[in-house]
């Protein structure tokens, strides 16, 4: 894939991690460490975007909201593994195609 191919592909990607880490570090510290589970709500959600693209995270992050209530025994939730290596997350926390396989 070419890397003008891949930016676009990937773009609404991160602009959900962009959207995601912003309120990560404006907003969600205003309420505290109400989470029930391990990673907090928002982390799971921009991890799973990260992993899943926008549709599976946004999907997966929505369930793992509806989950979390008071009554929620809560504990560790981690985001269910993607099975290839198709892209790669920068330090950043943004989304790139993976150099893995060219030659």
């Amino acid at each position: 894939m070419t890397r003008a191919l891949a930016f676009v592909v990937l773009l609404p990607r991160n602009v959900c991690v962009a959207i995601l880490t912003v309120y990560r570090a404006v907003i969600s510290p205003l309420y505290g460490d109400v989470c029930r589970y391990y990673p907090s709500c928002s982390h799971y959600t921009l991890q799973a975007i990260q992993q899943h693209g926008v549709v599976r995270g946004v999907w997966l992050g929505t369930r793992r909201i509806a989950r979390c209530h008071p009554w929620a025994e809560g504990g560790v939730d981690d985001v269910p593994a993607r099975t290839h290596d198709r892209y790669r997350v920068t330090r950043s926390g943004f989304v790139v195609a993976s150099s893995h396989g060219k030659g």
